[in-house]
């Protein structure tokens, strides 16, 4: 029907000049559109949904933004809301848009489902700014009144197709997003930022959409010092290839392989299970098993977990006079379980046997961590003591949990033989899997 209106509207020579015009592989201004208007349909349809979509016209009824071959009235969108005014409106503007549709008792400019939850959720975002943006609305519905009704329908029409195109509809297609890469490399100097309504900068906010490149200008000192910094810092991170990252992994999966009771037996057994009672007289004697001081030398975090491991890196560090690091170590980390209540008297107690002058225990700290610790004793909490913590930490890291592992006393322990064996209850075969032998074990 639409293309017999159009066929009915052009002249004689107008026909035969677009025709003429269609022979040769060059289009002149609107010969193109009515050249696929006669003999593409379906790409006549392609191409106006794609005009509507980006808001140069829309259809009256209804507010998804699409061409259809029937009997639907459009209406053409004015040129101050063309998308090639590089739009990109606020959401101070969309805010104001819907407060002033809630202040018009009108059925066809009720809010959407969608719409309200929006309102709802700038109201919360803009709670100091609502006021104004309230009165911005209420001078605006006014000025609107004022209007012929006729022109004030086109109007409302036309302002709201603008805000389906940059508020679209959920699951309609927001022709104004820009894929965040591309976002990134453009240079765009003529896209700025503008207000709809002309509202102050001062109360904008940014855009849920791409936000524009500022034009270039000269860098100031600042700024140069900045992007030096950033620099230094990207260079002193730490990169990993993907082959390290997977042969760590398969290093750490290997080394706590057989601590995993899923997939190799337990030893000792659960005596819940299996009814061997060696687990419960190894907790009685207090004689760690094999498997446990072998974890220990996993490296220190295992050691200090274990409360065993840790009494025995304390005799070690006591053997050789030096267990006051490790003792700050555990004091600190009992301050951050202590009640609120007792943690300025603690960190006072703490303080006057570690690092106070004349200290009966001092630590050994660098004058930054020291300087920090002290500034942090004047307002104390339960992390006064997290710098001068992290400073001991690494030094019984790098110095005395080595010696540790290499001791006589760590030896003789991690070669003491087991003190029973697991029993399992159904033998498994031979070349069954460690899934199998566990599930076996567990039964």
């Amino acid at each position: 029907m639409w293309r017999y209106k159009l066929h009915r509207l052009l002249l004689k020579e107008e026909r035969d000049q677009i025709l003429h015009a269609c022979k040769s592989t060059v289009f002149k201004r609107v010969f193109l559109c009515v050249f696929v208007c006669f003999h593409e349909p379906v790409e006549a349809l392609h191409l106006g949904t794609l005009m509507s979509a980006h808001g140069y016209f829309f259809p009256i009824s209804d507010h998804v933004l699409t061409l259809k071959d029937d009997g639907t009235f459009y209406r053409f969108q004015t040129p101050y809301f063309w998308p090639s005014n590089c739009w990109e409106p606020e959401n101070t503007d969309y805010a104001v848009y819907l407060c002033k549709r809630t202040m018009q008792n009108k059925a066809r400019l009720e809010l959407a489902d969608y719409e309200a939850e929006s309102l709802a959720r700038l109201q919360r975002a803009f709670a100091r700014k609502w006021e104004f943006i309230f009165m911005q609305a209420e001078a605006q519905a006014k000025v609107d009144k004022k209007r012929d009704k006729i022109e004030r329908k086109i109007l409302d029409s036309q302002e709201r197709a603008f805000w389906d195109v940059h508020r679209p509809v959920p699951g309609c297609v927001n022709t104004t997003e820009v894929d965040i890469k591309k976002s990134s490399r453009m240079r765009n100097p003529h896209k700025t930022r503008k207000s709809v309504y002309g509202l102050q900068n001062d109360i904008r906010s940014h855009s849920p959409t791409h936000t524009p490149t500022p034009e270039s200008k000269p860098a100031t000192e600042d700024e140069l010092q900045q992007q030096i910094k950033y620099w230094q810092i990207q260079l002193d991170r730490h990169r990993l290839k993907m082959s390290k990252v997977a042969d760590s992994l398969l290093s750490y999966t290997e080394q706590y392989v057989e601590y995993d009771p899923f997939l190799v037996p337990p030893d000792p057994s659960n005596p819940w299970l299996s009814d061997d009672t060696t687990f419960w007289e190894l907790e009685a004697s207090k004689e760690p098993s094999q498997q446990r001081v072998k974890r220990w030398g996993f490296g220190m975090d295992e050691a200090l977990k274990d409360p065993v491991g840790r009494e025995q890196f304390l005799k070690f560090l006591e053997s050789e006079f030096s267990s006051e690091n490790l003792r700050f170590w555990l004091a600190v980390e009992d301050l951050k379980k202590r009640p609120i209540r007792e943690v300025p008297s603690r960190v006072q107690e703490i303080w006057q046997e570690f690092l106070a002058p004349g200290a009966p225990s001092a630590i050994n700290l660098d004058s930054k961590s020291y300087d920090k610790t002290t500034q942090n004793v004047k307002e104390p909490g339960r992390y006064t003591f997290e710098d001068a913590q992290e400073h001991i930490y690494k030094l019984m890291k790098s110095d005395s949990y080595p010696r540790f592992i290499r001791s006589s006393a760590y030896q003789e322990l991690l070669q003491a033989k087991k003190k029973g064996r697991n029993i399992p209850i159904f033998p498994c075969h031979k070349n069954c899997t460690p899934t199998l032998r566990a599930s076996t074990n567990l039964l």
